[in-house]
């Protein structure tokens, strides 16, 4: 499972995100922003008290976050087929609790890290740090031409801080027939024969065409959180 280190590494390599908290009025507010540390309690972001990403992220206590980096642009062949150029995208979503002053100093005197958050602390007084201290999130690789992969994604998913998560991946219960339809119809060689066929959950988009071609019904959805 990736650690707190390397999910906040694929954050950097993406650059700005888009960070997501509810509005408090039944709807949703995003914004670019970015982490700007890590440890061992989890990401840390910082804002200032006057804004409404600030009030958001105070009263509701929760935070979800994405981004994607990709080798280029999508191109079109002659036949007028697209060719996705490989990249990731990586997300992150959980509980986050605000610092005081004292935790933030403490923090900057054993990372360097903090030093940014200090910086604006005493140039721009209402600056407030956050931390996304209990999380769960995926890193979703794609090559949907098989540039570098010989399958399409790669899938995986992890947490922090107390937060679980449910695989990716559709499942196939034990009312399978073993007729294959399941398998002709992935794109993703994500499924694999067997009694009963079995779906790889890394390979797994959820497109569904599975569920749809499965003659007795035994492909099922693993749950609403995945």
């Amino acid at each position: 499972m990736l650690s707190i280190r390397e999910v906040y590494e694929l954050f950097e390599d993406v650059g700005c995100c888009a960070f997501a908290t509810p509005d408090g009025n039944g709807g949703v507010d995003a914004r670019i922003a970015h982490f700007f540390a890590y440890d061992a309690d989890g990401l840390y972001l910082r804002t200032m008290s006057g804004k409404p990403f600030y009030r958001q992220l105070a009263l509701s206590g929760q935070l979800a976050v994405s981004g994607e980096k990709t080798e280029g642009p999508c191109t079109w062949d002659e036949d007028k087929m697209p060719h996705f150029q490989p990249g990731f995208m990586v997300r992150v979503s959980g509980h986050v609790r605000e610092l005081s002053r004292e935790e933030v100093d403490a923090k900057a005197s054993a990372s360097p890290l903090f030093n940014v958050a200090i910086y604006d602390i005493n140039k721009y007084p209402e600056t407030v740090v956050f931390v996304l201290d209990s999380a769960w999130g995926e890193l979703y690789n794609y090559d949907f031409n098989c540039v570098h992969m010989d399958h399409k994604i790669e899938r995986e998913r992890f947490c922090w801080g107390g937060a679980t998560f449910v695989d990716a991946g559709f499942h196939i219960t034990d009312d399978c027939t073993e007729c294959g339809a399941c398998a002709a119809a992935c794109t993703h060689k994500a499924i694999v024969p067997g009694t009963p066929y079995a779906i790889r959950g890394n390979r797994c988009d959820e497109c569904g065409n599975c569920h749809s071609v499965c003659p007795v019904g035994a492909v099922v959805e693993k749950g609403l959180a995945s």
